[in-house]
């Protein structure tokens, strides 16, 4: 051979020629002159006539001779040079779209073989004109080669390559080695009626019913599809596609008559005498390359396809094996050779027409499937179900996930999203295909994904039975799939997002959000909604974009948070295998060892299993591809969003106008919740894991979102989901890589949407967090707040951010009081936490000193002393962030901390914890290695000191310092202004200020004794109720008719909407003044002054007499 034929052709052709040699010996005894006995020519079997009748129905191809009575009647042919001597019979196939072959008499000159030239290594697949002869016994000779050659040689010499047939049973070979198959019933019938023994197409139909009826242990479907490659490839070769040309029709009847008879052979088997197949036989076939001589080609199907008008049985076949594949792909992983089942349907959804009927297969939308039957039993189901995240496959990637080193993790997990990438892009060739194929195989395209997606609602319950929904990787292939369907209309200007219409929705709609929450409605509110239409025709659009969003949020989301609970319930495993190894000395000379071995190798093995899902998880969700085309999804997700709620505004050509108009659109309103939720658990998962791939030019609209539904919280009935959009912010401005404020934060301090509103929209929610409506709320709102105070501190160095506080402070002054009021709650409850936690981890270590302590007690100290230090921990990270909240807070607005109904609050908070910090009881404050838990004392003391140094210059202030009769004591400060000297804690000059602060505090304090003793006894019906203090401005309740001053009840209220004293709801705007009782107060406080200075003068006059 030459140079230039392959390796794998030299394979082949060895492989082909073993398999020959093999079948020889096997079945043909060497007998005779070519080695081969009388046993390896086919006989003409006594059923062939009845074969023929049942494929060409009532018309014989040959005549009958009725004149012979006493022997069977022979078919007869009349063969002459000319084509007019001999009629046609009737073609037994022309309902299968073919037409006879025309057979003009025209004497062919075919040129001589080039010497030069090599066989390809398939000497079976190349045209019969250019193989070349393996020996020189068996090359032509000059003459022959040189000579004309007529159309009769030519059709038997083509059609002999072709099918393999030979009508001599001395050659059984062809000049290349090639076994052929001897049809002696042909030859007969031919001698018989006295024409050439010769092949042509008017004995072929004939002659490839008796070859492929006796082919042994051969299949006939395995042999016609090596003749239909053969033809194929004649077809294609000729030089000429002139239709008149003999060659032509010869080769074209050649063809109709094999893909005739393949059809045969996949349809009715026992036309060649074979008993019906176990499976559909053109599986085999389907699933081998489609070069390969057992393949089905392009060619093969595109006839196929196009005789199904005429043909259904031919259809049906093909649609059977498509299903048969994919019975067989539902019992295979991707450890196993799944790739040729999808190879396969990847060349089958080429053809429309096919595609058209494998859509209106019972199996590509079955009836009442189970959710987690449908990766199995649907059609589609098996080549979307094969992923790294299948049972067996995770523990291949990382079969010791406890004792695998990290970088191996790593890579491992790289190659398994490297593996899926490839399967996930196969799929969406396929699901193009079938889309593409036509409207109806589209519509069951879609159909199939809002099965998938309607079928899996549990996926999203609290607690999920992982049997009774799809799994993971399914789930996570449909969602890629959607995303990638979308991508074509997703470009960066947004310029097709006004073609997504939310009308759809109202339009008997394929996903089912009937039982979803929704944004801001209730269920009668959203069933009203519903059930009135909307006419008209749903787009292409409209359709991918409401699956994709409903597939993230039952595909990936489910994924993510499956992913976090995992995590969770992975490390508690951990500790109790941790904590059951600590009593293995308990149980190792005892008879229950066993028994404590199984269960720590349960354990173990419970554990590993859930590690190697943990990291094949975390592979796939932290794909970067996978990851940025869905954040560009949500991107388009959110300026939809912002569309609907600003419809005006039209984003991102105009920013929408805060805040947002008081009547909701009821469209907004009854929106699923989870098209607004999907959209910030995407977000927080990118940012927390793969910030890498989000640049800020990427966050505007997400910002934009945050901010507009924060701004105008009513939109939005879940506390959690605005929560969430903090969280969003928050994690955003993490550290990373080379960003010091995350990836969020030049873009809020930089975008004039963000220094316009977040503040106000922040602390809008800060207020609003306070009653959540769940069990929990009292230690959520810590958490969320917490978030809110680390964006404000990102941002706080921005001085247009300060001034638009003071503005904020200024034009919206219960807003803002509202506010400050909450502040000062949270500090005065986390810093009395986090102090009593101090105190109890110090009493409670010196007690564990003891010796004397029984076991028990020792024990029960031991657990306290756990719960105090992780309250401690919690506790002093809220401390510390809220007093630095507080101090800067002070620094910029000092006048809006010192209102009448603030600043007493304020004033005994600072005492009081002043008081801890440096008074007779801070020693209990010690502990060993404070730091780990977060406490400073120092740095504490520190921060506190600044607040009363910040609203040092307000009068009211200093007084209410004085007025603090629990815990204002002179001392503290004197030791306060110590231990900064000693520490160097504060500057010269601020400790000078801390010193003139104390005296000024004395002062007041001397003027507010004198003027109480002045006072005297005050009667009761002057006292405050709740504070117990002269009233300045009484107010009475309109409800419990109680009278007290407005300061406090305006106090209570910043907390408490409720009267104080009998719970119904008020507002400060519903207090009636208590004139009456004003002026007696007045009166009261005039006759006291009188009499001291009527004292005052009378001790005067005294002296002066003396």
């Amino acid at each position: 051979m030459s140079d230039n034929i392959s390796d794998a052709d030299k394979i082949r052709n060895k492989r082909l020629a073993k398999l020959q040699s093999q079948n020889q010996s096997q079945n043909q005894p060497a007998t005779g002159e070519e080695g081969q006995s009388d046993e390896t020519i086919p006989a003409r079997t006594p059923s062939f006539s009845k074969q023929m009748s049942a494929a060409a129905g009532s018309n014989e191809p040959f005549q009958q001779d009725s004149s012979s009575a006493s022997v069977e009647p022979k078919p007869e042919i009349n063969i002459s040079s000319s084509s007019k001597s001999w009629t046609e019979p009737p073609n037994p196939f022309a309902e299968l779209g073919g037409e006879a072959a025309n057979r003009d008499n025209k004497q062919i000159h075919i040129s001589p073989v080039d010497s030069r030239r090599t066989a390809p290594s398939k000497g079976n697949d190349a045209p019969l004109q250019e193989q070349r002869p393996r020996s020189p016994s068996a090359r032509p000779s000059s003459a022959q080669a040189k000579g004309p050659v007529s159309i009769e040689s030519w059709e038997d010499k083509t059609l002999s390559g072709i099918f393999r047939l030979t009508l001599n049973p001395e050659s059984i070979r062809d000049t290349y080695g090639h076994q052929l198959h001897f049809v002696s019933g042909v030859r007969e019938d031919l001698e018989e009626q006295g024409k050439s023994v010769r092949l042509g197409t008017f004995v072929l139909d004939q002659a490839i019913l008796e070859a492929a009826s006796n082919l042994g242990d051969v299949a006939p479907l395995d042999y016609l599809l090596g003749c239909w490659k053969r033809v194929s490839r004649q077809f294609r070769g000729m030089k000429s596609g002139n239709q008149s040309d003999p060659k032509y029709s010869i080769l074209k009847e050649a063809k109709r008559l094999c893909m005739s008879y393949c059809i045969f052979a996949a349809t009715m088997p026992d036309m060649f005498g074979q008993d019906p197949p176990a499976s559909n036989p053109l599986v085999p076939h389907l699933l081998v390359d489609p070069e390969d001589d057992r393949g089905i080609c392009h060619d093969f199907l595109t006839e196929a396809v196009a005789r199904f008008p005429e043909d259904e049985s031919i259809r049906n076949v093909l649609v059977d094996a498509v299903e048969e594949m994919s019975r067989q792909l539902a019992t295979k992983t991707m450890n196993d050779d799944y790739k040729p089942c999808l190879l396969a349907l990847q060349n089958v959804v080429r053809y429309p027409a096919l595609v058209n009927a494998i859509a209106q297969s019972s199996l590509f939308l079955p009836e009442n499937v189970a959710p987690q039957d449908l990766e199995s039993t649907t059609l589609l189901g098996p080549f979307f179900r094969i992923s790294p995240l299948q049972g067996a496959v995770t523990a291949n990637y990382f079969p010791s996930p406890k004792t695998a080193d990290k970088r191996h993790v790593v890579s491992s997990q790289g190659a398994l999203r490297m593996t899926l990438r490839t399967h996930q892009t196969d799929l969406l060739d396929i699901t193009n295909h079938i889309i593409r194929a036509s409207k109806e195989s589209r519509d069951r395209m879609l159909d199939w994904f809002a099965l998938v997606i309607n079928a899996n609602h549990k996926r999203r319950a609290i607690q999920v039975d992982n049997e009774t929904v799809s799994s993971d990787g399914f789930m996570v292939n449909v969602t890629v799939c959607l995303d990638q369907l979308c991508e074509p209309f997703m470009d960066a200007s947004f310029s097709k997002i006004g073609r997504i219409d939310v009308d759809y929705l109202r339009r008997g709609p394929r996903i089912d959000i009937r039982d979803e929450t929704k944004i801001n409605a209730d269920q009668s509110t959203s069933d009203e909604f519903y059930a009135s239409r909307v006419e008209g025709t749903t787009n292409f659009i409209s359709e991918v974009f409401f699956l994709t969003l409903a597939a993230h949020h039952y595909g990936t989301e489910a994924t993510i948070t499956k992913l976090d609970q995992l995590d969770k319930d992975l490390k508690h495993v951990q500790k109790q295998l941790d904590r059951i190894e600590t009593e293995r000395p308990k149980w190792i000379n005892t008879p229950q060892y066993p028994q404590f071995e199984n269960a720590v190798k349960r354990m173990t093995t419970h554990l590993e299993k859930g590690l190697s899902y943990k990291h094949a998880v975390q592979g796939v969700l932290y794909d970067d591809l996978t990851q940025a085309r869905s954040m560009q999804f949500m991107r388009y997700a959110a300026v939809w969003l912002l569309r609907l709620v600003a419809p005006r505004e039209n984003y991102p050509s105009q920013i929408p106008k805060l805040p947002l108009a008081d009547d909701q659109p009821a469209v907004v309103r009854c929106l699923p919740e989870y098209f607004l939720e999907d959209v910030v658990s995407n977000f927080k998962f990118i940012f927390r894991h793969l910030p890498h791939v989000v640049t800020s030019t990427q966050s505007e609209e997400l910002v934009v979102l945050c901010i507009t539904f924060l701004r105008s919280s009513e939109y939005v009935k879940n506390p959690y989901l605005k929560a969430g959009l903090v969280s969003i912010l928050f994690t955003g401005i993490w550290p990373t890589y080379n960003r010091t404020k995350g990836i969020l934060g030049d873009l809020l301090n930089s975008l004039p949407f963000a220094t316009n509103h977040l503040l106000h929209a922040l602390m809008k929610f800060y207020i609003e967090v306070e009653n959540t409506g769940a069990h929990t709320q009292f230690y959520d709102k810590f958490n969320i707040r917490y978030e809110i105070f680390q964006i404000i501190k990102c941002v706080w160095s921005n001085t247009v951010y300060r001034d638009r506080l003071s503005t904020e402070a200024q034009v919206n002054l219960d807003f803002f009081v509202h506010f400050v009021n909450l502040l000062l709650n949270d500090v005065t409850f986390v810093l009395d936490e986090s102090l009593n936690a101090f105190v109890k981890i110090h009493n409670l270590l010196k007690e564990l000193e003891k010796t004397s302590l029984e076991q028990t007690e020792r024990t029960e100290k031991e657990e306290q002393l756990v719960q105090s230090e992780s309250q401690a921990k919690n506790y002093m990270q809220l401390t510390n962030e809220t007093v630095a909240m507080l101090k800067l807070f002070t620094e910029a607005l000092a006048e809006s901390f010192t209102m009448p109904e603030i600043v007493q609050r304020l004033a005994d908070m600072l005492d009081y914890n002043l008081d801890a910090m440096v008074g007779p009881k801070s020693s209990e404050l010690k502990v060993n290695n404070p730091a780990q838990y977060g406490f400073q004392p120092r740095v504490l003391l520190s921060e506190i000191i600044d607040v009363y140094l910040n609203l040092r210059e307000k009068q009211r202030f200093i007084e209410a310092v004085a007025r603090d009769g629990r815990s204002y004591k002179p001392g503290n400060f004197e030791k306060a202004t110590t231990i900064m000297s000693r520490h160097a804690l504060k500057a010269p000059e601020e400790l000078s200020a801390w010193r003139a602060l104390g005296e000024k505090f004395k002062k007041a304090k001397e003027i507010d004794d004198q003027a109480e003793e002045d006072l005297g006894e005050i009667p009761d019906e002057f006292l405050d109720p709740l504070m117990f203090t002269l009233m300045e401005d009484p107010v009475v309740l309109p409800t419990s008719k109680i009278s007290m001053d407005r300061s406090t009840i305006r106090s209570h209220l910043l907390s408490d909407p409720n009267d104080p004293f009998n719970r119904s709801p008020l507002k400060i705007s519903d207090v009636i003044p208590d004139v009456d009782l004003k002026n007696k107060i007045d009166a009261f406080k005039a006759e006291k002054k009188a009499q001291k200075i009527a004292a005052a003068t009378g001790a005067s006059e005294v002296m002066d007499s003396t």
